[in-house]
């Protein structure tokens, strides 16, 4: 494929990551508002307001994060198909992006879904925003880990 085929499979990789690291800084800043004990009504409502808008109300619009993820991984497989890297690197990034995608594929949005809609008790939805803050950091750390692999193998 060349040099350029290289920089295209790494600008893939390198934009997604960096797109995700700032969806992921933006649901943080609603996210930390999970923390306070007691959870207020009026946090909760924040918080849940934030959920509905980004994980219901944005359609067609909210499945451009999934997209990404799947350009994202795409671009990571070329990559390693290619060969020029060393493997553990490869590997590394592998890891550093599928882990925080199947957490949010398998457990994070559900969450945001549930906490979004405003289903169950005031106590369950605190615990579940509470879990939306500790998936949000665990990815926004592997995903600042794959920016990091990503800009030592370049």
């Amino acid at each position: 494929m060349g040099w350029q085929g290289d920089f295209v499979m790494h600008a893939i990789v390198a934009t997604g990551a960096g797109f995700l690291f700032a969806v992921l800084w933006f649901d943080l800043m609603f996210d930390v508002q999970a923390r306070q004990r007691p959870v207020s009504t009026e946090t909760l409502s924040s918080i849940a307001t934030y959920y509905r808008r980004v994980t219901i109300d944005a359609y067609p619009m909210n499945r451009l994060v999934s997209l990404v993820m799947l350009m994202t991984l795409l671009a990571l497989g070329v990559e390693a198909y290619q060969g020029h890297n060393p493997a553990w690197l490869e590997a590394a990034s592998v890891l550093a992006a599928l882990a925080p995608m199947s957490l949010a594929m398998f457990r994070t949005v559900r969450n945001a879904i549930s906490v979004g809609r405003g289903g169950g008790s005031m106590a369950e939805q605190a615990t579940l925003a509470l879990q939306i803050y500790r998936d949000h950091v665990f990815c926004l750390g592997s995903i600042a880990v794959l920016i990091g692999l990503q800009w030592a193998a370049h």
